[in-house]
């Protein structure tokens, strides 16, 4: 079959990512590195077309994500000009992160694109052996190989040498190409001082559970003390410790309690805790629980006075957003969202508050800071999986997302609800 003439280049993410990191930064972490994807891509084509001398097809970016789901830089990847990106697995072995399906998916592209003479160039940039038998057979269907490598941090080969010996032609990728879009993170800081948190990120953590919850916390705990007593009968002089939390230190909503929770309260500490008697606010339950998930919480009568009727007339997103908008918003995470969890929250609340109808809905809700309304909650978390946030950060929920995106939520409340309240520039009075 007669090949058109055009070059493909089909690209290993993972080695040309890790070598670089190795090459910058001296180790092969991608996480000590940063990528501008769109200058790297650019890079790719150009030298391409310059080393074959042919017109670009496509390049193809080869990558693992967990559960093959699109992460943020993937997502803008796609929906570059003449990229295509295939995803393989990643998964979590003997404490590292690995590659599946990543290999057969080059190989599969590699041959059935010189089987249907799609180009007459396909250009590699890989360092992996497995690739050999795909790279022979484009060979034998009378395709060009170029094989490019990543300039090696020791100064060695950083690809198989069976690959280097088959390709027809060779490159290295020096690091003055490589830094024109990819540098070494700033790390220079095993002893610099960790990053100031955000200040609305310290406030949803460090505000207080509702006394309700605390109670029933110490009911439960005081049971769950009782039946272990008897287990812990030999450790004579020391009175068993109990606590309302679990013993992964989670409470009954599944977030790590605050150190304030992790002892059983007494009613005298109880009653230490409310403070001279007050009547109790409609919201001020609702306005002081950490947590947005209503899950794991009984409310008993009066604590939550009328909150399911204050908060069913709130409408989700969805419910807001026409299909014209819908489309408008995947652009916009695909192109201009970051994947920031601070700033996923921001861009969720943003879209939700320029949409509402009544300008009433954000002062019902701003009074129950920190909760978020159990369906809004669910739905904003729904967003931000999309961007990879809440799965496989070391093979369980990283919390500490979760508190950002909401912080992120109540910022952008927070700026709508005080701009709805400033006053009004005085309009001008005229010459007197």
């Amino acid at each position: 079959m007669e090949h058109v003439d055009r070059c493909v280049v089909l690209v290993d993410a993972g080695y040309l990512l890790g070598a670089a990191a190795s090459l910058l930064a001296g180790e092969p972490a991608r996480s000590r590195i940063t990528v501008d994807h769109a200058a790297l891509i650019q890079q790719l084509r150009e030298r391409a077309e310059a080393d074959t001398q042919l017109p670009l097809l496509r390049i193809y970016w080869f990558d693992g994500a967990p559960d093959r789901v699109p992460q943020p830089e993937h997502r803008r990847l796609r929906v570059m000009p003449r990229v295509t990106v295939r995803l393989g697995a990643l998964t979590r072995a003997e404490g590292r992160w690995a590659q599946k399906g990543v290999d057969a998916a080059m190989h599969t592209e590699l041959t059935e694109l010189a089987r249907n003479g799609a180009c007459s160039d396909i250009v590699l940039v890989t360092g992996d052996g497995d690739l050999l038998p795909g790279l022979m057979s484009a060979k034998e269907h009378g395709v060009a190989v170029h094989l490019w490598a990543v300039q090696a941090a020791d100064g060695d080969y950083n690809q198989s040498e069976d690959l280097v010996a088959e390709a027809d032609e060779r490159r290295v990728l020096d690091r003055t190409w490589i830094t024109r879009a990819v540098r070494a993170k700033d790390l220079s800081g095993l002893c610099a001082p960790p990053p100031v948190p955000r200040p609305e990120i310290a406030a949803i953590l460090s505000a207080p559970l509702p006394e309700s919850a605390l109670a029933a916390s110490a009911e439960r705990a005081a049971a769950a003390g009782a039946a272990r007593e008897g287990a812990r009968a030999d450790a004579v002089g020391v009175p068993p410790a109990a606590s309302p939390v679990d013993d992964e230190g989670v409470n009954g909503s599944g977030v790590p309690a605050p150190a304030s929770a992790k002892t059983v309260p007494t009613p005298k500490d109880l009653a230490a805790l409310r403070g001279p008697a007050a009547p109790a606010a409609p919201h001020a339950v609702g306005a002081t629980l950490r947590w947005s998930s209503d899950r794991g919480w009984i409310d008993r009568p009066g604590t939550a006075l009328g909150e399911a009727a204050e908060t069913a007339f709130l409408p989700t997103l969805a419910q807001l957003t026409s299909a014209e908008q819908r489309w408008a918003d995947r652009e916009e995470d695909i192109t201009t969202v970051g994947g920031d969890p601070y700033e996923v929250g921001q861009v969720f609340a943003r879209r939700w508050l320029d949409r509402l109808p009544e300008p009433l809905h954000v002062q019902k809700l701003a009074v129950m800071y920190p909760r978020i309304p159990h369906r809004i909650d669910g739905e904003l978390l729904r967003y931000a999986a999309r961007f990879g946030l809440l799965a496989h950060k070391d093979d369980q929920i990283d919390e500490h997302d979760r508190y950002a995106i909401r912080a992120g939520f109540w910022r952008e409340i927070d700026v709508h609800a005080a701009a709805q309240h400033a006053p009004a520039p005085e309009e001008s009075r005229g010459t007197p």
